[in-house]
């Protein structure tokens, strides 16, 4: 990579972006700023909240711009807003109407951060070999198998490698995550140090939306319908099978329960929420679908295998089995809590991301 000296920066006006593109620069490589722009202001909200998606987007575009002035670089917006509307909002809103939970972050690396944006950007005739985030991820080139890995960033408590589990090889070649080997606490030391100290004050953005009613991305408008048990006795009502997700406790207005029932399940179908004791969340085997596999299953390295089912939990020992190339029975060691349909399931060996998939459903077995 060393000979590939232009590098485009994906700047979002924080602390992590902006001191990628600082340290890129201050290796010697030409560094040009990108940001994109996704808001196409055609939905009337409140933003309550940092998120990636919302009104804020033009307050977060303007702090890119004076960033990349502070650094002395060159600064681009990518106009993506039809991009992403009709690949990541049509997403979200065909995964809440059909009654799981989908995983927006996973969808827009791999289609519109990490593919749109940079061929767009090309197209408009801005010079780049590379790309750069400010992802807490590692990638390494393996010569032996003349492949690109991805790992997990040193710092635990800020990994983001199960977010970009679809990248492809193609992607993986092309891009940079100096932050990979660095601490959030060295990041914001080197903040310090370059007098940039305005940015540890920002609000890191951690929800997908800004604000709270999504209900004008869904593909349908929500029909209230039944709340029942596990033996399919109602029990309340819900406003709407996309206001729901497995494990939520709140909302359910289940009251004089001998104690809190928690959503297990939710059949679109029926337009019903499954709801039941939190022990009936547990489960042990899940099934996956649409699985990028970075490494080859049959080629991983030797040794255990663990998967997360969710960013925020750490890796769990299991077995996968294979059942087609795209799809396989994931066996835990230990029994998981809400394991939910939607979301995504990512394989590790040790720090090596080997692939990732969409959970299409969950059960126990002793």
């Amino acid at each position: 990579m060393a000979s590939r000296k232009k590098v485009a920066v994906g700047m979002s006006g924080g602390i992590d972006s902006t001191i990628t593109a600082l340290l890129l620069k201050g290796k010697g490589y030409e560094v040009t700023g990108l940001t994109m722009k996704i808001w196409s202001g055609s939905m009337a909200c409140n933003a309550v909240r940092s998120g990636c998606y919302g009104p804020g987007e033009a307050s977060d575009i303007e702090d890119a711009k004076k960033a990349a002035a502070r650094l002395g670089i060159d600064h681009f917006v990518i106009d993506l807003c039809e991009e992403y509307g009709g690949t990541v909002l049509d997403y979200f809103g065909s995964e809440y109407t059909e009654g799981r939970t989908p995983n927006p972050c996973v969808m827009c690396n791999a289609k519109i951060k990490f593919g749109s944006f940079i061929e767009k950007a090309r197209s408009s005739g801005i010079p780049f070999d590379l790309f750069a985030t400010g992802h807490y991820a590692r990638i390494r080139y393996d010569a032996g198998s003349g492949r690109y890995m991805l790992l997990r960033g040193m710092d635990r408590s800020k990994d983001q490698s199960y977010f970009l589990h679809r990248l492809s090889q193609g992607q993986l070649s092309q891009v940079m995550f100096p932050l990979g080997e660095y601490s959030k606490e060295d990041v914001r030391k080197l903040a310090l140090e370059a007098g940039l100290s305005e940015y540890l004050e920002k609000r890191e953005s951690q929800d997908f939306l800004e604000f709270e009613d999504y209900a004008g991305l869904l593909k349908e408008p929500p029909r209230p319908g039944n709340i029942v048990d596990t033996g399919g006795a109602v029990i309340g009502k819900h406003s709407g099978i996309a206001f729901y997700t497995v494990g939520q406790r709140r909302g359910l207005g289940l009251a004089g329960m001998k104690e809190p029932y928690y959503v297990l399940r939710i059949d679109a179908a029926k337009n019903e929420v499954v709801a039941g004791p939190k022990a009936c969340l547990m489960n042990n085997v899940l099934v996956a679908e649409n699985i990028n596999w970075i490494i080859p299953f049959d080629e991983r390295p030797d040794g255990p295998v663990q998967a997360r089912i969710r960013s925020t939990t750490p890796p769990a020992p299991c077995s996968v089995v294979p059942e087609t190339a795209a799809s396989a029975t994931v066996y835990f060691e230990v029994f998981q809590e809400s394991i939910t349909p939607g979301q995504s399931v990512v394989f590790y060996s040790d720090d090596v991301v080997l692939g990732g998939g969409t959970i299409i459903r969950s059960s126990s077995k002793n």
